[in-house]
């Protein structure tokens, strides 16, 4: 497969699987019933889960600050919030595109080097890596005793087990063959993986390093309060327990990258969450679109003013 069909293929594929989960989930709720729950939902806990998201948004451009200082530019916090919005406009159209638009603005108006730029927004997906990981951790520790049984009661404990620790040795035997193999696939392997690492271990070298972790911090906090607070905008999810908030949160963020900003998985990937605490289809796919529609609205205004005033803010440059 040569390059051009790659690219169209990663573009493609998502768009395809997108209005796949759309049909779905439309196929477990009617229309009608949709925006019976559309109407009769609390709109003040959706306004306030909006304002947690904004406030994230904010952080996550004023963070970026004290990545860009240390390699002698300074990064205005309007481009930064413009640029920010931008990104997950973008990124609504291909995949990862955002983020190589994010770089460009950086460049244009604040005149950092495109993959200096780049190479800043590659850390940050790092961090927050970590802080996702950490989500699951705490998940996990938090839950044990509900996930144990609830995986125990439909799977045998001894397969999982055996499944566990053969995917151990398959790792162990897969990072033994990445640190020797001079192959081109494994060496590519090893320049990411250092390259992850290096980019980790910067963050706690850069200048700001406790404010960049306070807003990392921050930023999930807000990702999550604003998750949970949606939840009391419908009758038949605003009881639901902290395992199903977690649960549900980070399955709905790992939809994101499933398909264009979660276009069609977002809801499925809630119902599929909510599904484990025998919530009923209805409310967690209507849950599922209203979060996922009040922040696209919101991605769409910004984004786009965002993409109108860059120019007019930067007449000068």
């Amino acid at each position: 497969m040569n390059k051009k069909a790659a690219k169209i293929l990663k573009i493609i594929v998502p768009l395809l699987l997108g209005v796949a989960l759309i049909w779905y989930s439309l196929s477990k709720i009617s229309i009608d019933e949709l925006i019976i729950y559309f109407k009769n939902a609390n709109y003040s806990y959706i306004f306030l889960g909006l304002f947690f998201g904004l406030l994230s948004h904010l952080s996550r451009a004023y963070r970026w600050k004290f990545m860009i200082e240390p390699m002698g530019y300074t990064l205005r916090f309007p481009n930064s919030i413009m640029a920010v919005f931008a990104t997950y406009l973008v990124n609504y159209t291909i995949p990862r595109a955002g983020e190589i638009t994010r770089a460009t603005i950086l460049t244009n108006y604040e005149g950092v080097p495109f993959e200096k730029g780049f190479g800043t927004i590659v850390a940050e997906r790092i961090a927050d890596m970590m802080v996702m990981l950490g989500i699951i951790t705490i998940t996990l520790f938090l839950e044990f005793d509900f996930i144990y049984q609830f995986f125990t009661e439909r799977f045998d404990p001894f397969k999982i087990i055996i499944v566990v620790l053969v995917l151990i040795v398959l790792a162990a035997f897969f990072l033994l063959f990445i640190g020797r193999s001079q192959f081109k696939f494994a060496v590519k392997v090893r320049v990411f993986i250092s390259g992850l690492l290096e980019g980790i271990l910067s963050i706690f070298k850069m200048k700001h390093k406790w404010a960049f972790m306070f807003h990392t911090l921050f930023i999930w906090g807000m990702y999550v309060l604003m998750f949970y607070v949606t939840t009391l905008a419908i009758p038949e999810t605003s009881n639901l327990p902290l395992a199903a908030i977690l649960i549900g949160f980070i399955s709905a963020s790992f939809s994101i990258a499933a398909t264009n900003g979660g276009i069609g998985s977002y809801p499925v990937a809630v119902y599929a969450a909510f599904s484990i605490f025998a919530i009923a289809k209805e409310p967690s796919l209507a849950f599922g679109w209203i979060m996922w529609s009040s922040q696209t609205i919101m991605i769409i205004v910004l984004g786009g003013l965002s993409l109108i005033y860059l120019p007019i803010y930067n007449r000068t440059k």
